[in-house]
């Protein structure tokens, strides 16, 4: 044949290449802004592959590299990716943390320049350190006594320094963006962890917040100014009622003021934060240089005691029942709030008369030996009064009202689980660093060294408080939780040196500091979360100020503040954010142990103090502090993170972020894989695993949807379903097509609910494709044993003549591999997962046994809601020498045995002579059988008579006289020269077999073999109809196609002929093993 060339210059080929390149581009960069980064989000600034940003044009330049021009289109070239890497910035994008100028900060980004002291030491003490050290820390110690409160704090201590080595672990394994926690955890263990925890450790954050401003008013309205309070103490008993009172008014008044600070500028909270660390480290020398002016001069702080039972202060000053004075006895105040009256000879409380009042020193200093007094623990109910164990007493009468006495009352129950909830919080505040990864210089050498420095600084700080504490200051005053004994004042502060005063200030603007900081960091967790898109409903926090500020964040964050002010109770808020927080550490430890158990390869952090037994070690103490803290409260936080993690499960946006839990899955996959059988299971184990054989029209979509609806039924989401389809062509033209068919096919998955995997096959000939998708679906034990397909309606169609062969071949692929084959005909009717079947029967016609699958088959479709209520219904069919009766019998008892409920009717077929439609249909069928041959035949011959006039007119154009040998045309393959009387009367001859042929159809006798199964056809066919037309279903066993594979054409209209006038029929071909049983 005639081809056309176009020579194009050397000139032209380089401009057309360069067009195509530039339009190459184009394309590339609307794929890449149609496809975005895949999450709906901006990515952080990627120096690698497929970087938007790399300008190409450069690429090209010079002609060293020309052989690798086609790889530059995705690839950069290692100069190009050594700059990237220079000038990356870990900095996230989009986001203005201060009042700056948009543009401006874009043009001339800072760069990082915070060391490790600055960024990571000092930002971790100054979370970790705050309210419970100051007004909690004492009352533990006397509480738990020493040895337990050492326990208490080394465990907390030891959780949150393994969970730092973890959290050091991941934080040098790459770049962390700013995210902190967040960013750590949703990378290595996936959105659903990610977003679950994000927001559990979001609500910690906001609930210290709420503890921080308890503390504050605390400080407030106990030590610094008790007159402020709004509402007074009127009766006796009722001073905790109005001290919540007044929490919940200062608290509402004081987060609001805090959220307007944020709300005008966090740089004004960053400014102060030095100020309130400096109120920290001043407050904590002042203790240790209070506890070594101890050991020489004691302060002067003296505890009243009556009998062994600790007064408040807060009523009387002179500690004695009265007072000589010119020889005259006078009663003091203290006589008047357990007498009647002033004089001698007034009625008294019982007990206050059988004891003496005395005094003692509340601090007597590190050498008085105290500390053995206080190594063990005195935990006492609600309500009771604060006692010295080994002082004197006497008991009085049980029926004294010790309501308006001045005794110092516990005002909790107190026991070891709870002080361990309360001090939790003392230990947080090591993600501080991590937080700010984006301003470090060296992130992955700061972020450790900080942190781990941080957690020792404040460990030893804490455990040797306890010790200090337990050898300085009386038992009765550690247990004083509001410092009534010491006439009003902070426990710790009358340890310290120059004044009390300086803790008291010192705390005061700590718990400030650290509220702000709460109430600062939680709205930009909360963005973060929002802005990655995982969890749909938060996404409106995602917006802010034009600058970047969480405004709608940092209101929802204030609302759930409120919340915690309103419980108004710092004892009973600290256990709450004690959940959420040991929550987010035991999945630090967690990610760390997972990846690090994975060895992926892309586990290589620089920080290389760890182990995955540490890990585990940290992760289950913080499974085990949270139910030794709280149980009903870990069980509401492990409920709460499990709703957040489904949710974000099934309604969530997919992300793929190479996280740890995927790489899980993979291996645990892996391990099943192998553990599985590569054989046939366990008959009590079978169930069909489907592979579902689906057509495609041109453009790639689904014809019958209907046959994944079915596929869905029948599953229910149980077993293995693979969903296969074949394109006809080769790979390397049609991968495009692929791509979309096998995206359409998923997505139509998704539309049917069916739980599966996708395999596009691209072969030359369709049949092919489906022998290989039969040989070749599934991995290892998890292999198909069913095929699932489509009867092909159009087979009868001349355009689709190869329709039937790929069908019957199929059938016959699945019988040598032994797998079981479902057929649905009339697909497109049967229900989708939407409709429901109020009643009707689902109809089984047992012919033959297959190894059960008739029997299965229903139940398994009976369990879907589609099909729940009809019934099942199972006819067999008796010859004449059979006994009908006892065969019911005998299926019923089978039915019974194998547990399936069912209505059993017996069907007698005689046998009876074959009627004269029969004869003919089957006549008929064989006619237009052979006829289709003919046809074929000819239209064979007319395209050879079209290449030998083609050829004969080539030859002639050449030479007059050219011999040309063509075997194939001549029917009885005899080599000959071609003249034109010769090929005339060729011509003639190949017409006259033609007719001849034809006449020879209409003369023809079907075969008697044919005519036999027709008859069979149409007589069951007759039965079925009489028993089952108005069946919602019916399965019926599919016969076997012959063995000579002339018959196959016929084969199908036997089919056709058993199945005629049914509505929906499910064809069923067993895999020649037993698939239900009887036993248990």
């Amino acid at each position: 044949m005639p081809t056309s060339f176009t020579v194009v210059p050397v000139e032209a080929q380089g401009e057309e290449r360069q067009r195509d390149g530039q339009q190459r581009e184009e394309e590339d960069e609307g794929d890449e802004r149609d496809r975005g980064t895949g999450d709906g989000i901006a990515r952080e600034s990627s120096p690698f592959i497929n970087c938007a940003e790399l300008g190409r044009g450069s690429m090209y330049e010079g002609k060293n590299m020309a052989l690798f021009e086609e790889e530059m289109d995705s690839n950069p070239m290692v100069s190009s990716l050594l700059n990237k890497l220079a000038n990356y910035t870990n900095l996230t994008q989009g986001v203005v943390e201060h009042e700056a100028d948009e543009d401006s900060k874009r043009k001339e980004v800072k760069g990082p320049r915070m060391g490790t002291f600055i960024g990571v030491y000092l930002p971790c003490l100054q979370n970790i350190l705050g309210v419970i050290l100051f007004l909690r820390l004492t009352w533990i110690v006397g509480t738990a006594g020493v040895l337990e409160s050492f326990i208490i704090v080394f465990m907390c201590c030891a959780c949150t320094m393994l969970t730092a080595i973890s959290m050091s672990a991941i934080a040098t394994n790459g770049v962390v963006p700013a995210g902190g926690s967040y960013y750590m955890i949703s990378r290595s263990l996936g959105p659903e962890f990610g977003g679950a925890v994000g927001l559990c450790f979001y609500l910690g954050t906001t609930f210290a917040g709420a503890m921080y401003i308890l503390g504050t008013i605390e400080i407030l309205l106990t030590y610094i100014s008790p007159s402020a309070a709004i509402f007074k103490v009127a009766d006796a008993g009722e001073e905790t009622e109005a001290m919540l009172n007044n929490m919940r008014v200062y608290g509402t008044c004081i987060v609001i003021l805090m959220a307007i600070v944020v709300f005008v500028g966090v740089k004004y909270v960053n400014k102060l934060a030095l100020v309130f660390l400096a109120c920290v480290i001043l407050s904590i020398i002042a203790i240790y240089a209070g506890v070594i002016k101890t050991a020489f001069d004691p302060p002067d702080f003296p505890i009243c005691l009556l009998g062994n039972r600790t007064l408040s202060k807060r009523s009387f000053d002179v500690c004695a029942k009265f007072t000589e004075s010119n020889n005259e006895t006078k009663t003091t105040p203290l006589w008047l709030l357990f007498c009647d009256s002033s004089l001698l000879n007034a009625t008294c409380d019982d007990y206050f008369s059988l004891n003496n009042v005395t005094e003692i020193q509340g601090i007597p200093g590190i050498m008085s030996g105290v500390l053995t007094d206080n190594l063990w623990s005195a935990y006492s109910e609600k309500g009771s009064i604060v006692e010295k164990k080994d002082q004197p007493s006497v008991a009085g009468s049980e029926e004294s009202k010790m309501g308006g006495l001045p005794y110092v009352f516990t005002d909790i129950m107190t026991y070891f689980t709870m002080l361990v909830g309360i001090y939790f919080p003392s230990v947080t505040g090591i993600m501080a660093g991590s937080n700010r990864s984006g301003d470090l210089k060296d992130a992955q050498k700061s972020i450790p060294t900080g942190t781990i420095l941080a957690i020792s600084t404040t460990s030893f700080i804490y455990l040797s408080c306890i010790v200090l504490f337990g050898a300085c200051i009386e038992g009765v005053i550690l247990r004083d939780k509001f410092g009534e004994a010491v006439n009003g004042n902070l426990v710790v502060g009358t340890l310290a040196w120059p004044s009390p005063w300086v803790i008291v200030i010192g705390s005061f603007f700590s718990t400030c500091g650290a509220g702000l900081q709460s109430l600062t960091g939680a709205p930009r967790l909360l963005q973060a979360i929002a802005r990655d898109g995982i969890v749909p409903f938060i996404q409106i926090f995602g917006h802010g100020k034009a600058n970047g500020e969480p405004t709608w964040a940092l209101l929802l964050t204030v609302g759930i503040c409120e919340i915690g002010i309103l419980i108004a109770s710092l004892d009973s808020v600290a256990p709450i954010l004690s959940m959420f927080f040991l929550m987010c550490y035991m999945f630090v430890n967690l990610a760390c142990a997972v990846q690090t158990l994975l060895r992926t390869p892309n586990w290589r952090p620089r920080f290389k103090y760890y182990h995955w037994t540490l890990s585990f070690v940290g992760m289950s103490l913080c499974l085990a502090l949270m139910f030794i803290c709280s149980w009903y409260y870990a069980l509401i936080a492990m409920l709460i993170a499990g709703c957040i993690y489904k949710y974000i499960e099934y309604r969530g946006a997919e992300k793929e972020w190479g996280d740890g839990i995927r790489g899980l899955s993979l291996n645990a996959a892996r391990y099943a894989l192998l553990r599985v059988e590569d054989g046939p299971p366990h008959t009590k184990n079978w169930r069909p695993q489907l592979l579902v054989l689906l057509n495609l029209d041109n453009e790639q979509l689904v014809k019958h949807p209907r046959l994944l609806s079915f596929t869905s039924q029948l599953k229910a989401g149980k077993g293995l379903t693979i969903v296969g389809s074949v394109l006809q062509g080769i790979y390397l033209d049609k991968c495009t097509e692929t791509h979309k068919a096998e995206e359409n096919v998923k997505a139509l998955m998704g539309v049917e609910k069916t739980k599966g995997f996708c395999q596009i096959v691209v072969s030359p000939n369709f049949r092919d494709g489906i022998s290989y998708l039969i040989q070749s679906a599934g991995l290892g034990g998890m292999k198909h044993n069913t095929v699932l397909m489509a009867w092909p309606q159009s087979w009868k169609q001349a355009e689709n003549r190869f329709s039937w062969k790929n069908f019957v071949d199929t059938v016959r692929e699945t019988t040598s591999a032994q797998q079981a084959l479902l057929v649905a005909k009339n697909i497109d009717l049967f229900p989708t997962n939407q409709e429901r079947f109020t009643e009707g029967n689902i109809d089984v016609w047992w012919i033959v046994h297959d190894g059960g699958m008739l029997m299965l088959l229903p139940f398994l479709l009976r369990q879907h809601k589609v099909w729940r209520k009809c019934k099942m219904r199972i006819f067999t069919v008796a010859q004449m020498d059979d006994n009908s009766i006892q065969m019911k019998k005998d299926l019923q008892m089978f039915l019974y045995h194998l547990r399936l409920n069912a209505q059993v009717e017996v069907v007698e077929m005689f046998e009876n002579d074959i009627s004269a439609f029969t004869y003919e249909k089957t006549l008929m069928m064989e006619q237009r059988s052979q006829m289709l041959k003919q046809m074929q035949l000819s239209k064979n011959e007319r395209e050879r008579e079209a290449q030998l006039i083609h050829d004969k007119n080539t030859a002639s154009r050449s030479a007059p006289a050219v011999e040309a040998s063509v075997a194939a045309a001549v029917p009885e393959k005899v080599q000959m020269t071609w003249t034109k009387e010769k090929f005339v009367a060729e011509k003639h001859k190949n017409k006259d077999s033609n007719v001849s042929g034809f006449k020879d159809i209409f003369n023809m006798k079907p075969n008697q073999s044919n005519v036999r199964r027709m008859h069979t056809a149409v007589k069951l066919n007759g039965v079925v109809l009489n028993k089952s037309q108005h069946a919602q279903l019916v399965l019926l066993n599919m016969p076997g196609p012959p063995k000579n594979r002339k018959g196959d054409e016929n084969y199908m209209e036997f089919l056709e002929v058993l199945t005629e006038g049914l509505d929906r029929v499910l064809l069923v071909r067993g895999s020649g093993r037993e698939v239900i049983t009887i036993y248990s």
